[in-house]
């Protein structure tokens, strides 16, 4: 056989491709495969950016979220001004309060509007600024007889202004409140401040539940599977009968029969706090665990005959080992999908038992909360609902995004994508 008919390989084109590719670890594979979910990313990127606006951000807004500021109650993100002199803008609120601002958005101080300079019958107001020496540095004549008088009527105004002879009707521009970027609340406190706190408040009502329930759910799962026989029928039909009760409604009984009473004055407001916030984590974790505890079942009844499970229980490994060293460990990654999915569930219904009255209270706030008050004047001031409405569903979808990731990349058999 002759050599010239062969056509022999470069040294290169003879090196296994399979061989020469980086070898990876279970959970360096597991942030590969993350990666190339861009929808995970963008919940990974959303989540980092909402835990620091919650811990950093309090931090740096000059605004407590209790601090009320009397003077601008339910004033909007967005300021329409009028501008009655070369230094002269003003802002008249839904609450017809007037108040002096720049030109570029910030609030600098409210006019005084006294009994004597209303005038009821021609609807006629005369508001006056004063100085930090009770001076009197300026007269706004408000004009609100266009919304009654048949002759105004038609031009449409609520208002006109007045000042130094001149009447001004046309607003000068439309401008992002510089003061409070998301304005204020019916007690003048600073819905920025509160949103910040709430979504606090909601994370940690969010992690603890997933936390403490994580512990309990794998715990139960995990001795019901493995043990099998009659401690498992014992321990699911408990699993069972708490299933039986739909879990909404029965995390709003235990709320009524907690509220008030003994145990949440002397023992929850004591650890956590008054405000409710103890009573909702004790109601989260009470309930929530049996999903995971369904979970880790299943996944230790398919994982403990397996080969390395026997050879640990012939060499003499105890049980609680063999559950702690072997079991968990295999099913951490349904388990770490489960957790992440835990906290949305956890943020929704703690929202909505504060929605309802049941969850957070006074002087603490939530975004469930803030929207139950918010909602009550949603026509007349919208951005006090529409603000803590589109945090809750951000949180929401940035951790059903990381969830919804978390599982295809945890998913075995995904493993060679």
């Amino acid at each position: 056989m002759e050599k010239n008919k062969f056509k022999f390989l470069e040294n290169d084109q003879k090196l296994d491709k399979e061989q020469t590719r980086k070898s990876l670890t279970y959970w360096q594979d597991v942030w590969r495969r993350l990666r190339k979910n861009h929808l995970a990313i963008v919940g990974l990127v959303s989540v980092i950016i909402i835990i620091l606006f919650a811990t950093v951000g309090p931090m740096i807004n000059k605004y407590a979220y209790n601090t009320q500021h009397l003077d601008y109650k339910n004033v909007p993100p967005q300021l329409t001004i009028y501008k009655l002199d070369d230094d002269l803008y003003v802002f008249m609120s839904e609450m017809y309060h007037l108040s002096a601002v720049s030109e570029d958005g910030h609030l600098l101080k409210r006019f005084d509007l006294k009994t004597a300079d209303k005038n009821l019958i021609t609807r006629v107001y005369t508001y006056r600024l004063y100085d930090d020496e009770n001076n009197e540095v300026a007269a706004v004549v408000v004009d609100f007889s266009y919304q009654t008088d048949p002759n105004k009527i038609e031009e449409g105004l609520k208002y006109s202004f007045t000042y130094e002879g001149v009447e001004y009707k046309t607003p000068h521009d439309k401008v992002w409140n510089k003061t409070f970027l998301l304005g204020t609340d019916l007690n003048g406190r600073d819905l920025l401040a509160r949103v910040m706190y709430g979504t606090g408040i909601s994370l940690v009502i969010a992690f603890v539940a997933a936390i403490i329930n994580f512990f309990i759910g794998v715990i139960y799962g995990s001795i019901s599977g493995f043990l099998g026989k009659n401690v498992d029928i014992v321990m699911m039909r408990i699993v069972d009968i708490i299933n039986s009760i739909p879990l909404l409604l029965y995390v709003i009984l235990l709320m009524v029969v907690l509220k008030e009473s003994w145990f949440e004055i002397n023992v929850l407001n004591k650890i956590f706090g008054a405000g409710g916030l103890g009573t909702i984590i004790l109601t989260l974790i009470s309930v929530y665990w049996v999903g995971m505890a369904r979970l880790v079942r299943g996944q230790v009844l398919s994982l403990k005959e397996q080969e390395y499970v026997l050879a640990a229980k012939t060499m003499g490994v105890s049980n609680w080992k063999i559950i702690q060293k072997h079991l968990i460990p295999n099913a951490l990654g349904p388990i770490i999908v489960t957790m992440a999915m835990m906290i949305p569930t956890a943020v929704f219904t703690e929202a909505f038992l504060s929605f309802i009255g049941l969850g957070i209270s006074a002087p603490r706030a939530s975004l469930g909360s803030l929207a139950n008050d918010g909602s009550q004047y949603m026509q007349t001031y919208p951005f006090q609902l529409l603000i803590p409405s589109l945090a809750i569903a951000f949180m929401m979808l940035a951790f059903n995004f990381l969830g919804d990731g978390l599982r295809d990349a945890l998913d075995p058999r995904l493993r060679k994508g």
